[in-house]
């Protein structure tokens, strides 16, 4: 992402798409991310969230972040060196933006203006100076139209479809809340906090329910002995399943058969 015209080593703006492995880095400049399609998924100093069109993150000089792709996406990447931010966008509030790493999401009004800027930097991906009048445009705009998702630092809003997927491919085996936190790329006590928060159960108590969701369709669907079902959907072994059959739906497994037949 150099550019050797720019006095700072960087091009201002840049349209790009992101590799679906995620990559780890910093660098000494500000930077405003802003996703135009698809869904990225970003860690910023361990706090990670998808970001999908109509939302950004704001991530300050040094700060250590990770990025990746999911699937076809594109992203604008307005690059803003350190000793730029305040005397060429003045305001306080622009000096206040980069105070700290952040993910916010712009009205409908921005994100307009953003499209029609993204699509013009396309059409003439070598012009400087196209590129850096957009993000002197982009960052005057930004400080009157993005919402910070959260006053103090932000909590990210899981993909629960993402979760959902892998404990569903998953459910014979042991997993982990480590596992799970690392499908969304958060720490397991951050993970945990945030999972509780969003579906009102711990990781825990949360796959349970997956395990006796399938075992009790497999009661009602197939001929598997308990053992088999018991096994199928990940217990240890055949009395921790009936324990937990019966403490969840109120009647052993093998009375829920004869009553479901």
């Amino acid at each position: 992402m150099k550019d050797s015209t720019h006095p700072s080593g960087f091009k201002p703006a840049e349209i790009m798409k992101l590799p679906e492995q995620m990559d780890h880095h910093n660098h000494g400049y500000n930077q405003v991310v802003i996703a135009l399609s698809g869904q990225t998924e970003f860690e910023i100093e361990g706090y990670g969230s998808l970001v999908c069109p109509g939302q950004g993150c704001l991530v300050t000089a040094e700060s250590e972040h990770g990025f990746s792709g999911v699937g076809n996406n594109e992203i604008l990447v307005l690059n803003v060196s350190v000793s730029d931010a305040v005397p060429d966008y003045g305001a306080e509030r622009m000096q206040r933006l980069f105070e700290q790493s952040s993910y916010f999401h712009l009205d409908n009004q921005a994100q307009t203006l953003i499209r029609a800027l993204s699509a013009e930097m396309l059409s003439n991906p070598d012009d400087w100076l196209l590129s850096k009048a957009c993000t002197d445009t982009l960052m005057c705009v930004l400080q009157r139209h993005f919402k910070p998702l959260a006053s103090e630092r932000y909590l990210p809003r899981l993909n629960m479809d993402v979760i959902d997927h892998y404990i569903h491919q998953h459910l014979s085996r042991k997993i982990t809340v480590a596992q799970l936190a690392g499908l969304v790329f958060l720490g397991e006590s951050q993970f945990h906090v945030v999972f509780k928060e969003q579906t009102g159960v711990t990781p825990h108590q949360y796959v349970l329910q997956k395990r006796l969701e399938l075992s009790r369709h497999l009661m009602e669907e197939s001929r598997l002995s308990l053992a088999q079902i018991a096994q199928s959907c990940g217990f240890s072994s055949q009395s921790n399943f009936t324990q937990a059959f019966s403490r969840h739906f109120g009647v052993s497994p093998a009375k829920y058969r004869r009553q479901w037949n």
